[in-house]
Parts: C-alpha cells; sequence; structure tokens
C-alpha cells in the first residue's frame, strides 16, 4: 500500500484512537481555547498514550489543523445536506440561513471556532492559511447561491452574509442565542430580499 493510499485511508477510517483525539481536542480548544490546553490534557482525555498522539498528529499543531478542518467539514456538510433539500436556488439560500441560525443556537455557542482559532494565530503560517481557505470557500459559495436566486450584487450580498454570520456567532456568545439567532435569521433574510431583481 502506498503512503498516499494509506494517508486516505487513515483520513476515510480514522482510528478509534485518532477519533478519541480529535474529539477530546475539538471539545477542549473549543470551549477552552487552544493555547491553553496543553497536548498532556488532550492526550488525558482522550484517553490513549503520548506515543499513540505523536502517531496520529504532527504535533500540537497538527491535531489544531486537524480539528480546524472537521470545523471546515462540518460547515460543508451543512451545504450539502442543503443540497441535497432543494435545487431550488432560493430555497437553498432560506435552508442556508436557517442552518446558520439553528449552529448559533446548538453548536457553537462560544462564538465562531476560526475567528477563536485566528486570535491564538496572529500570524501567518498553517493555521492562518487554513483559515483563510475556509473564509474564501465560505464566501465564494454564499456568491455561488446568491448569483443562482438571480440576486443583484451577489458578491456583495455573500461578504454581507459572512459579515452577519461571523458578528452573530460571536454576539450569541455575548448576549445569548436566543436573542442572536432570530435576529440574524430576520437581517440575513431582509438583506436577500433586499436584492432580488
Amino acid at each position: 500500500m502506498s503512503t498516499t493510499t494509506a494517508a486516505s485511508d487513515a483520513a476515510t477510517h480514522p482510528s478509534p484512537a485518532r477519533q478519541r483525539l480529535l474529539e477530546a481536542a475539538t471539545q477542549l480548544f473549543y470551549n477552552e481555547g487552544i493555547h491553553s490546553v496543553g497536548v498532556d490534557r488532550i492526550i488525558d482525555e482522550a484517553g490513549v498514550t503520548r506515543a499513540t498522539m505523536y502517531k496520529q498528529f504532527a504535533g500540537k499543531e497538527g491535531l489544531v489543523l486537524a480539528y480546524l478542518e472537521g470545523e471546515d467539514q462540518g460547515l460543508r456538510a451543512l451545504f450539502a445536506q442543503a443540497a441535497q433539500a432543494s435545487d431550488d436556488p432560493d430555497v437553498l439560500l432560506d435552508l442556508v440561513v436557517s442552518g446558520i441560525e439553528q449552529d448559533i443556537r446548538d453548536r457553537h455557542t462560544r462564538g465562531c471556532p476560526f475567528i477563536n482559532a485566528a486570535a491564538e494565530y496572529p500570524d501567518g503560517g498553517p493555521v492562518r492559511d487554513l483559515i483563510a481557505d475556509h473564509r474564501e470557500w465560505f464566501r465564494e459559495t454564499l456568491r455561488k447561491l446568491a448569483e443562482g436566486a438571480g440576486l443583484r450584487d451577489p458578491e456583495g450580498v455573500a461578504a454581507s452574509l459572512v459579515l452577519l454570520r461571523d458578528a452573530a456567532l460571536v454576539g450569541g456568545y455575548l448576549d445569548g442565542q436566543d436573542r442572536v439567532g432570530p435576529a440574524f435569521a430576520r437581517t440575513a433574510r431582509d438583506l436577500i430580499a433586499a436584492h432580488k431583481g
């Protein structure tokens, strides 16, 4: 088996130890911050040895990257689910708004994991590169949806929706999800309605 095939297989079918490490890191990094959580704490939470940790990940930064890749994949999965529900661009945009509102209320209750990570990695490097790639994908996906729905200035609509989501995730943490979630959805839908042809 080639190294590439082995790496692909590991990503598709992660070992139980890798999965436990990633789950522990995801919870701890999101709830407590990346720099405040040491590798030993993650190892203890996951119930694995130090050797296992370093066999699965190239140090702490490798684990941070895997955590953020998981967050990226989670958001991409929400878009994929919406696309399976409908191919009508107007319906898709509404499903995306609803999905983000639900995410603010139920999953990301301590802000955006990418904004939080960016605050801890202010300089360039692999973590910031991954964050930039994620945000570019998110913005471009929203632009395509807005364009497909025939909205005026799809690029501007996408930029505004990204800004609204950023603000809502941070605001939900500070002011409460029950207040901010509906405000996000209302404002996003007003924005979309204002740009209809």
